[in-house]
């Protein structure tokens, strides 16, 4: 898994390794931030721990569609493929995760280089960690990143947002029951973009879509202290229980949106296993880039299939950086008819209560591209026929300005050309101008 990938990157120039020794406790994370988390970095020497650290793996679209062995153009296709059809796993008796065992005096932060990352982070927080949970009923198993706040020894606190991990919790608590979790650390790109497919949507068990992702079948192994099955390539692996009835406060930490979520009870998670690879490299993410571009894809992917089904010209769909991978999207479609923009706007705002703005725009937009943006909205949209605004809806806590009402207002851009303009709206263009090659005229040139 994780070890594949990083010869990977080496093998394709896109990995850092720093030999200076590191602090995590803020250096690290300013290293990461300095490269918008965006460059896989590899530290080889962290300060009071003899454990390496990696973090920035996932953060940059075109290294993670390399990883995944699919393109741009093809992606929202593979996933969806992968969501329809998924594949079997593997059980195996064991693996290299299971080279060391740790039962007994476990101090998470004595055995691990743990992060805090920013100022007023209140303790330092597992953030790449992929916390896995089994049906009791129908032994699937669902996995998802949630941050985790190391509280003392064996003791965590995590924030359990989804639906399905806090009503199975819920659902056990209420009988007095404890629910058992593997965290897994050290993972590739195909398992932690099968953890973002939402499960209380589809229900299907994350290592049969990660099979499908992978081409061939995760190889597993069964946990130490419970059922839980975990890739047996995991560099480390913590086993435990989110325990019935208890609850410390956690926060706060800084958040998605770079403002610091809010400090609140939750429910505490007690160690009791600890499994790793000899010689293991913790990894980590500055909060919060790397999973939620896996989100955005997802995100992207769904809304993709969402607006082809009643708009058959859509073409893109980007679930932006700066709207965290989840609160802007911009659409490409080509119009035809009058009206399939603002009907996308209003499919678009409607399918998940996250989205706060959609910019609909024209086939010639690179809709990557931030200025492209802003020239369509600039040149194509007049606010009192193209704007579409909607009051006082359901939005995410994750944006600051929603909790100010506890509701949200969206709104949606069409900045589609109008149609039958008699070629007003053609973008000038040098013929030749994309072939071109600038280093014939400046071969000294980085480009």
């Amino acid at each position: 898994m994780l070890r594949y990938t990083l010869d990977r990157l080496r093998a394709s120039n896109n990995l850092l390794e720093c030999n200076r020794e590191v602090d995590y406790n803020y250096e690290m994370g300013a290293v990461l931030k300095h490269f918008n988390n965006k460059m896989p970095i590899l530290f080889n020497k962290v300060k009071n721990s003899n454990i390496r650290s990696v973090g920035g793996l996932y953060g940059n679209r075109d290294i993670l569609f390399d990883l995944i062995g699919c393109t741009k153009e093809d992606r929202n296709y593979k996933f969806m493929e992968a969501l329809v059809s998924p594949k079997p796993y593997k059980v195996v008796n064991t693996g290299p995760v299971k080279e060391n065992i740790i039962t007994r005096n476990i101090d998470i932060m004595k055995i691990l280089p743990v992060n805090r990352f920013n100022e007023l982070d209140s303790s330092n927080f597992i953030t790449a960690g992929v916390m896995v949970i089994r049906d009791p009923e129908t032994k699937r198993h669902f996995t998802s990143v949630r941050r985790m706040q190391v509280n003392r020894g064996n003791i965590i606190s995590a924030l359990i947002g989804s639906y399905k991990l806090t009503n199975d919790f819920l659902e056990l608590e209420r009988e007095g029951k404890s629910l058992d979790v593997a965290i897994v650390l050290g993972y590739d790109a195909q398992f932690l973009l099968a953890s973002q497919y939402p499960s209380g949507t589809y229900g299907v068990d994350k290592y049969e879509i990660d099979s499908a992702l992978r081409g061939e079948p995760l190889e597993l192994v069964k946990c130490e202290t419970n059922d839980i099955l975990v890739p047996a390539y995991a560099e480390i692996v913590l086993e435990g229980r989110i325990v019935a009835g208890r609850r410390e406060l956690e926060g706060p930490f800084g958040e998605l949106m770079g403002y610091y979520g809010k400090q609140a009870p939750q429910p505490i998670i007690e160690i009791d296993c600890i499994t790793h690879r000899n010689n293991p490299i913790y990894e980590t993410a500055f909060p919060c880039e790397e999973e939620h571009l896996t989100n955005g894809l997802i995100r992207e992917m769904e809304l993709y299939f969402y607006l082809k089904n009643q708009i058959s010209t859509i073409k893109d769909i980007y679930v932006t950086e700066g709207g965290g991978y989840r609160f802007n999207a911009v659409v490409s479609m080509k119009q035809t008819r009058l009206g399939e923009a603002k009907t996308a706007i209003i499919a678009s705002l409607g399918l998940n209560k996250d989205l706060k703005q959609v910019v609909i725009v024209d086939d010639d937009v690179d809709i990557y591209n931030p200025r492209e943006i802003e020239w369509a909205i600039t040149t194509r949209a007049q606010a009192s026929h193209d704007v579409v605004i909607i009051p006082g809806a359901l939005g995410s806590s994750l944006e600051p300005s929603h909790d100010l009402r506890g509701v949200t207002d969206k709104i949606g851009i069409d900045a589609t050309k109008p149609l039958n303009t008699d070629g007003r709206f053609e973008r000038v263009r040098i013929p030749g101008y994309e072939t071109i090659d600038i280093r014939k005229y400046f071969p000294n040139l980085e480009v």
